[in-house]
């Protein structure tokens, strides 16, 4: 299939896939070393981690109010301007000493962008393809993205095995540095391409809230996703680098597989969800989810050292692969929803409405670590994934006409 029959004539996307490809790989350096920077080369115990996890998500929880307060701007203007600010945080982080309140506000400033980013570049996909081609129009955008993350992973490996060869420590700030450089580099051309994006008078309207009852079921999905999520994205790294030592070289990699993975297995959950129904896929992977938190919490205490690093390393793969099962939600607001609008506005607040949750988790979790260890931590989000399966069950869907 070419790819040009995807998209409708003149519609010109090279400049727009070009931003995500660049972005993409910008983000997988970012992304690749931020848990090893924090914790490493700042010296970030888990609830200062916590902290800073429950800081950089509220642009999460306040982005339909961001999105709603630019609803005079066309969906390529608003991209272009989270770009700029993912831009401002990592060139921040490049500059700057590494003084952890600073650190944080940069982290922030890029978080603004990337979740003003992440809606737009969904839509100005669909308003790119051909009519009747939207789908495959985001399965490009999707996988541009998770190609350039998973190149962005592989550098960062590549730069740290080099710079422990040369015999750099694995907290010396220069090996860091020189990665946020490179991502700087690549946002700086990203940028510049972004703004001879052509702006059309396509414009989506911005709700702040939209609530309806016929939803409440997956309101309350949408927040047993976001604390479940939020335990695994803040301390699943945090346990591989602090209790088995794991270096950034092998984060980056365990990323990059994650992704790999991600690519190959959401197709596949895509018509699992088709075949056997979204409300089976909801319980059944929140279930599944229950054996991973066995194993974060309790791999140390079972194997030798050795062994469980590699079985907590398998966990954190799997754990990436269970999360694609969240599209299953998505598709149980498309079967009842009326309208397109109102499926899209729904979903943007499920959005916000499991950030309202996952940053206060992330507070809560880095106490609960300080205070009990990683056993206690893992039997909750053991907990809040049974509740998950459980409500999950009680969905009634609309028969398949």
């Amino acid at each position: 299939m070419k790819i040009h029959s995807i998209y409708r004539e003149g519609a010109r996307p090279l400049r727009f896939l070009s931003v995500l490809i660049l972005s993409g790989i910008a983000y997988g350096l970012y992304k690749g070393v931020q848990d090893n920077y924090l914790i490493e080369a700042l010296g970030v115990n888990p609830f200062q981690r916590g902290i800073i996890e429950f800081v950089r998500e509220i642009p999460g929880l306040l982005v339909m109010f961001i999105l709603a307060a630019m609803y005079r701007f066309a969906e390529q203007r608003v991209f272009k301007i989270g770009t700029t600010l993912m831009l401002a945080g990592v060139a921040g982080l490049l500059v700057v000493r590494s003084e952890i309140f600073i650190v944080v506000v940069f982290i922030v400033v890029y978080s603004f962008g990337e979740h003003i980013v992440m809606p737009v570049k969904s839509t100005i996909s669909l308003d790119l393809a051909e009519k009747g081609r939207g789908g495959a129009a985001l399965g490009v955008t999707s996988t541009i993205s998770n190609l350039g993350n998973i190149a962005g992973y592989l550098i960062v490996s590549l730069i740290f095995f080099i710079f422990a060869r040369l015999g750099f420590e694995r907290t010396d700030t220069a090996q860091f540095k020189l990665v946020f450089g490179v991502s700087t580099a690549l946002m700086v051309a990203a940028v510049l391409i972004s703004l001879a994006v052509r702006e059309t008078e396509m414009k989506t309207k911005r709700r702040r809230f939209y609530f309806s009852r016929k939803f409440s079921t997956y309101y309350m999905l949408e927040i047993f996703y976001g604390a479940r999520k939020q335990v695994f994205f803040t301390f699943g790294p945090m346990v591989l680098i602090r209790e088995y030592g794991a270096p950034t070289s092998v984060i980056a990699t365990l990323l990059a597989f994650a992704a790999v993975f991600g690519m190959v297995f959401s197709p596949l959950i895509g018509r699992l969800i088709d075949y056997l129904g979204c409300k089976i896929i909801m319980v059944s992977d929140t279930l599944i989810l229950v054996a991973v938190c066995f194993f974060y919490g309790f791999s140390h205490r079972i194997f030798p050292k050795d062994t469980a690093f590699i079985v907590v390393c398998v966990n954190y793969i799997l754990d990436s692969i269970l999360t694609l099962g969240s599209m299953a939600t998505n598709v149980y607001v498309q079967s009842i929803s009326e309208t397109q609008d109102e499926m899209t506005a729904t979903i943007s607040t499920g959005i916000s409405i499991n950030h309202v949750l996952s940053i206060f988790i992330a507070l809560l979790g880095g106490f609960i670590w300080n205070i009990t260890g990683i056993e206690v931590l893992f039997c909750i989000s053991a907990a809040l994934g049974l509740l998950n399966s459980a409500y999950a069950a009680t969905i009634k869907l609309p028969p398949k006409g």
